[in-house]
């Protein structure tokens, strides 16, 4: 088929054409960028927290007397620990997918002039390295003196098992294990390296940051209470929470149970990435409703064109045109629109993803989601249009002489 003359007769349709094309660009556009959001958010539902989810939770108390913190602690950790089925109990700041409580910018240079980025401490008390189930890479674990007191967030001087992904990041190609970083006056030397341990905000540092996790070991004090890992058995875990939230009424009558937060870490981890799948549901009904409305604005002009050529077509076919020869144009006119429309579409598709790189720290959009927008506009659009053009090539050759 020739070209020629469906460019000739897209020429007489300038602004119906046009608009079409903008449709299908904004469509290709918003698809591309929409399709990344949705995959991300639903790869940030499956990141690997790094700790052993099924056997723990979290009880969490407000209400003390910080001054009565070492007291307290000593309390909470004892009474919950004759529990029935409770295998341990250990003081912590936060947890994964829990309340971030921990994120400090560090230096490589105790002047703080070369910067390593901001990343999370987790700061526990004894017991809690083995509780959580951290996969120990490289290095030690940590020892009875490395418990050192807490003074403000941290302890001043102590040591500190850093994840695989942060280690990478701050010491590329090097051997971590004693490496030195800074938080302002506090001083880290790397003693371990641990597999993963997701940070507690999730996904909302970014994919490359998830795991920029540093656990410091530390004393139970004044700076470290209130929060406590609970660990047993999958099975009994959650009779066992129940149990602990009952007997903090005798353990600590001084304190309330934040019962929102007192929780097993798989209840966090559904609870934290709830909003995640509601945004991918969100974005996944706008590129339905976005390509039904496309699709819908093919199948109208369409319509249209066709009834408008109807004494055209029957020329064509009173001359030896076949059916095939019909339906082979209205695709091939539909193609070209389609065509038109995906080029500004991934010129319009990185536009947006800069936007969205710079505002909301988003990355890169892959080239690989161009060629599947553009495909799949390809395919709505062919399927589209085929309404159209079969009854376009069902006109009869009779109609060339009607209306003369």
């Amino acid at each position: 088929m020739q070209i020629r003359p469906i460019f000739a007769a897209l020429r007489k349709h300038r602004l119906a054409t046009l608009l079409l094309a903008l449709e299908i660009a904004l469509a290709c556009a918003v698809l591309c960028n929409a399709c990344f959001l949705i995959v991300s958010r639903v790869q940030q539902t499956h990141v690997q927290s790094g700790v052993d989810e099924r056997a723990l939770a979290v009880l969490k108390i407000t209400g003390y007397d910080a001054a009565s913190a070492t007291d307290l602690n000593a309390r909470v950790v004892s009474g919950l620990s004759g529990i029935a089925g409770m295998q341990s109990v250990s003081v912590i700041n936060s947890v994964p997918f829990g309340e971030d409580n921990g994120a400090a910018g560090i230096s490589l240079d105790a002047g703080g002039k070369h910067s390593g980025g901001v990343v999370n401490f987790y700061v526990a008390g004894p017991g809690s390295f083995n509780a959580l189930g951290l996969k120990l890479l490289a290095g030690r674990e940590p020892q009875a003196d490395d418990y050192q007191p807490v003074s403000s967030f941290v302890p001043a001087d102590a040591s500190a098992w850093v994840t695989r992904a942060l280690a990478d990041h701050l010491w590329p190609n090097t051997d971590p294990l004693g490496s030195q970083f800074w938080v302002e006056k506090f001083h880290f030397r790397v003693a371990g390296v641990v597999a993963n341990m997701v940070r507690p905000s999730g996904g909302e540092s970014g994919p490359g940051m998830i795991q920029w996790s540093v656990f410091v070991p530390g004393q139970p004090g004044a700076h470290l209470s209130g929060l406590y890992l609970l660990r047993a058995s999958p099975s009994q875990l959650p009779r066992v929470l129940r149990d602990a939230r009952d007997a903090m009424s005798k353990i600590a009558p001084d304190a309330v149970v934040d019962t929102k937060a007192s929780q097993t870490m798989q209840v966090l981890r559904e609870r934290y990435f709830q909003q995640n799948r509601i945004m991918a549901g969100i974005l996944l009904g706008v590129i339905c409703a976005l390509l039904l409305v496309t699709a819908l604005g093919i199948v109208g002009l369409a319509s249209f064109w066709v009834q408008q050529r109807r004494r055209q077509i029957g020329v064509r076919r009173a001359l030896g045109a076949t059916r095939g020869d019909i339906l082979s144009y209205f695709q091939t006119e539909n193609f070209l629109i389609v065509s038109g429309g995906i080029v500004l579409g991934m010129l319009l598709a990185f536009a947006i993803n800069l936007l969205l790189m710079q505002h909301y720290e988003l990355p890169r959009l892959p080239l690989y989601y161009l060629p599947i927008g553009a495909l799949s506009l390809y395919v709505i659009g062919q399927l589209a249009v085929l309404g159209p053009a079969l009854r376009a090539a069902a006109v009869p050759p009779v109609e060339a002489t009607r209306s003369v």
